[in-house]
């Protein structure tokens, strides 16, 4: 084999997603799209905010020669002045623009802040169901990630991370809301944990990370507000993106914000800012710098992936399917009838209904349902499911 090895093993492992995605593909030509519900990508669906379209045709209209130039590494001063303005009246925390760091997504974001704290045999713990990548951005340099189970119903079992910290625990890494579950961390729960985290790391002697990984901050539903870790514990580190709040995952644009508060802030800054050019980043793209400044607050129509959600849930529950509904994102996360969710994934294939096997995300005996698609996806996949779960109860 002319590739690496460890490479060829991951492509054996490859992610749940992709693979059904691609198959997704593979139905829609044998059958017709019409013919196929794929919950399998979470592709936002909705367009972005009304004047998206203007600000970028205003933006690239106003370029001068310097326009698509370098800046430097983090990002325009100004974006990232905007951006620490917005989050300080979101998150009652205050930043200043040189705590912002602009990157490649939170993809990019997850990268450059593993490169800065990372050492060979570092340990990321994170709590299951997670986010496949995380593996993969761990391992890209030299951590482990460390997973621990949740509770029934997804919230934090701190037992679980307290019993899981080691004098190797770099940082623990939370996704809220969460992919794949849906589910927000508590206040409550957000204290807990960084009281947590402070004994622990004076009993190891360095600080713990707490990573926040929140694309999906601003999709939060029925009157529920995502609590701030900044507020938590002083050693926290926010990576976001602008992927899902105003649908423009392929334009890879977001950010990471480190808490002033952090022990060795000016260390961590300078260090996430190298492993942005590095890595290959060099910086986040120029353009779009420009347009998410001036679209600081807007989102898409939330209210319109809360009617998608319980489109689904209404539909699943009737089908005598048992899930916790979820509080953000737009993911469901049923339990399968079955303990082998790849077997009733695959028995859902068969009815040309794509989901994603929760064994990709650390969550057995799951599947994962993305409902950021067309409300006629949704009503029409229901014979699909109905079928599906009639074969086995």
């Amino acid at each position: 084999m002319t590739i690496a090895k460890k490479i060829e093993g991951f492509i054996e492992k490859s992610s749940w997603i992709r693979k059904m995605f691609e198959e997704g593909t593979r139905l829609k030509k044998q059958y017709g799209e019409e013919n196929v519900f794929d919950f399998s990508l979470g592709n936002p669906n909705l367009p972005p905010p009304a004047g998206f379209d203007d600000i970028l045709k205003e933006e690239v209209a106003a370029m001068d020669t310097g326009g698509h130039g370098y800046m430097p590494n983090t990002g325009y001063p100004r974006v990232r002045e905007s951006i620490a303005g917005f989050v300080n009246k979101e998150q009652d925390v205050d930043l200043s623009g040189d705590d912002i760091v602009m990157t490649c997504g939170a993809a990019g974001a997850l990268n450059i802040v593993f490169k800065a704290i990372l050492d060979p045999g570092d340990e990321i713990i994170s709590p299951t169901p997670f986010f496949v990548e995380y593996r993969f951005y761990v391992d890209n340099h030299g951590g482990v990630l460390k997973t621990v189970p949740t509770h029934d119903d997804f919230t934090l079992d701190l037992s679980a991370i307290e019993a899981a910290i080691t004098a190797k625990t770099k940082a623990v890494i939370i996704n809220s809301p969460n992919n794949p579950t849906g589910q927000v961390y508590s206040r409550q729960a957000l204290d807990a944990l960084g009281g947590l985290l402070s004994a622990k790391s004076r009993e190891t002697g360095r600080p713990i990370y707490l990573i926040s990984d929140e694309p999906y901050r601003k999709i939060a539903y029925d009157g529920i507000t995502v609590p701030s870790i900044f507020g938590c514990y002083p050693e926290t580190i926010l990576c976001t993106s602008y992927s899902k709040d105003i649908s423009i995952p392929g334009e890879r644009i977001g950010f990471v914000a480190v808490n002033p508060a952090a022990t060795y802030k000016q260390q961590l800054l300078m260090g996430i800012a190298l492993a942005n050019r590095i890595l290959g980043f060099v910086n986040a793209p120029a353009l779009m710098q420009r347009i998410v400044a001036r679209m600081q607050g807007q989102s898409v129509d939330i209210d319109k992936y809360r009617q998608k959600r319980d489109k689904l849930c209404d539909i699943l529950s009737g089908c005598g399917y048992e899930f916790t509904k979820p509080a953000g994102a737009f993911y469901l996360f049923p339990r399968a009838p079955i303990p082998d969710d790849v077997a009733f994934a695959q028995a859902l294939q068969e009815e040309k209904v794509l989901v994603v096997p929760g064994s990709g995300f650390g969550g057995p005996g799951h599947i994962r349902i993305a409902y950021c698609v067309e409300d006629h996806t949704i009503e029409n996949a229901r014979p699909g499911f109905q079928r599906a779960m009639d074969k086995y109860r």
